[in-house]
């Protein structure tokens, strides 16, 4: 398997490494500022705030739909069985997760995993925007139905969508938006993995990288883990 990573042509200039140094700083403070967030009804039943995790200059960022149980508690999104599937994924593609940067659309729990409202949404969206703003991405891969039509502005579902990119602007940035399949929809329905095998080998061409070969599927998780927000289709 071929990895792909950025190429870099050796020790970066001050001038160069002075911004981005400036970009973390500008992210973990907002990070601090989200943490006591109460702008909607969801903070009263949080265990804490999910803010995203990551690294905080990626070229690739995946948003998903909201936290779950293991989320909120451990608060870092993306730590169940879907998080484990997404990590295997990208190591198809010869990426770790500490490469790219993981969010989403809520940073709070919804109560026994409900579908977001769409005032939890209006309210929540500014935090998810200015993360764009800050990390500046390449690529932002949707993950699901509720994160693909917010970040595109568009009513069509993730069946039709998915693994069609299409340039958008967000946070002020032109970007790549790449729908993709939540992995918890290929824990639900195993069919979904190889779907979700082929959106995910076109990432390093999206990025302008060397396409990896034809890898095998891989066996999917055993368990899916109970009351996972539905949206994922």
């Amino acid at each position: 398997r071929r990895a792909w990573r950025r190429q870099d042509s050796g020790v970066p200039e001050l001038s160069a490494a002075r911004p981005r140094l400036v970009g973390m700083e500008a992210l973990a403070t907002f990070a601090e500022q989200v943490s006591g967030c109460t702008r909607c009804r969801l903070s009263q039943g949080r265990t804490q705030v999910v803010f995203g995790v990551g690294n905080p200059h990626a070229d690739l960022m995946f948003v998903g739909e909201a936290p779950g149980f293991h989320e909120d508690k451990q608060g870092v999104p993306f730590v169940g069985q879907a998080g484990k599937l997404l990590d295997k994924l990208l190591g198809g593609i010869g990426l770790e997760r500490s490469e790219v940067y993981i969010a989403n659309v809520l940073k709070c729990r919804p109560p026994g995993n409900r579908d977001p409202q769409p005032d939890e949404i209006e309210s929540c969206e500014p935090h998810l925007f200015r993360q764009i703003e800050l990390i500046q991405p390449r690529v932002v891969a949707t993950l699901g139905n509720f994160a693909t039509k917010l970040l595109s502005g568009k009513p069509s579902g993730i069946t039709r969508v998915h693994g069609q990119e299409q340039e958008v602007t967000l946070g002020g940035n032109r970007v790549l938006l790449y729908p993709l399949y939540h992995p918890a929809a290929a824990l639900y329905t195993p069919a979904m993995l190889n779907v979700l095998q082929e959106d995910f080998r076109r990432i390093p061409e999206l990025m302008g990288r060397e396409e990896i070969p034809e890898l095998e599927p891989e066996p999917v998780l055993a368990a899916a883990e109970p009351a996972v927000q539905l949206g994922l289709f």
